[in-house]
């Protein structure tokens, strides 16, 4: 998919990697950006910071109501023209609690943001995309859609979710012969403060910047499926191939990947939740997480 001419609607766009990627796309040519997020001041920094690239719209929007969702598409078509290129960043963690001690809230939030919202997203633009047998949705899930990872088990659980119905959903477009494609990428901890306290022994914290790029490639190259850092993938492999036990032993004790939750604290100077902007897009939502704009989600992504 070409950026040069196209309507881009980042969800989450106005913190993380789904600003970053916002500016990309408007330095390789995007007719237009257009910003979703939750946290208005956000949106007007963006707007005024990214205004001398190219133009710039930005709309309040809470991806966790349906109703705001359908409501925000139909006035950003009025104003912007169809969408293009559509990149879900919009994210949250809450906490590093065991399972156990989530309260219910915590847990259909985060289903909500994470898994609920960029279906109903896509719900809503996909018709208009398949008619005019033109566009692209990238879905920004998560490395813990992989693997499973004590201490953000829901969290995994959402992005697990992203992941398979992202690709399903490439999969039908495929058997209807439509040029409309769908990438989902799955990136590691993204160093955007959303995951501060996390430590990691095998693979480092990703940049920012340049996972923003790699994503922005993965649309342009049209890739069904990216995972970040592709070291990763090798992660999987001994996951099919070392009993249970074995593999918790080595990769989760020796290597540690079942300790990164460990001393979690999040962004220590805000007592909103925690979001992704890409890795999700970023904003506060309550008080203790953030919506961002994250794969990315700060993804662990």
């Amino acid at each position: 998919m070409r950026f040069n001419g196209a309507n881009v609607l980042i969800t989450g766009g106005a913190s993380g990697i789904g600003r970053i990627m916002g500016r990309m796309a408007l330095e390789r040519g995007a007719a237009r950006l257009i910003i979703w997020d939750i946290n208005e001041s956000n949106i007007e920094l963006v707007k005024n910071e990214l205004s001398g690239k190219g133009q710039v719209s930005g709309y309040r929007v809470d991806v966790s109501a349906r109703e705001n969702i359908e409501q925000a598409y139909a006035d950003t078509v009025k104003d912007c023209g169809p969408i293009d290129v559509l990149i879900q960043c919009a994210g949250i963690v809450t906490s590093n609690a065991t399972f156990n001690k989530l309260n219910t809230r915590d847990i259909e939030r985060t289903m909500m943001i994470n898994a609920v919202a960029p279906m109903n997203v896509a719900h809503v633009m996909l018709p208009n995309m398949i008619a005019r047998d033109h566009g692209h949705i990238c879905n920004i899930a998560s490395a813990a859609g992989m693997l499973s990872m004590p201490k953000m088990s829901v969290y995994s659980a959402s992005k697990w979710s992203v992941i398979g119905w992202s690709d399903s959903v490439r999969i039908e477009l495929a058997k209807m012969k439509s040029k409309v494609r769908f990438t989902t990428v799955a990136p590691y901890f993204i160093n955007t403060g959303m995951f501060d306290g996390v430590s990691s022994k095998i693979f480092p914290i990703l940049d920012p910047e340049n996972t923003a790029r790699k994503i922005i490639r993965a649309i342009e190259r049209n890739r069904d499926f990216r995972g970040i850092p592709f070291g990763f993938h090798f992660i999987r492999f001994w996951q099919a191939v070392l009993p249970v036990c074995l593999f918790d032993f080595v990769f989760g004790t020796i290597f540690g990947i079942y300790h990164t939750m460990d001393h979690f604290t999040g962004r220590k100077n805000d007592n909103r939740k925690h979001i992704e902007g890409a890795n999700s897009a970023d904003s506060a939502l309550t008080a203790s997480v953030l919506q961002n704009g994250d794969n990315a989600e700060r993804k662990v992504s």
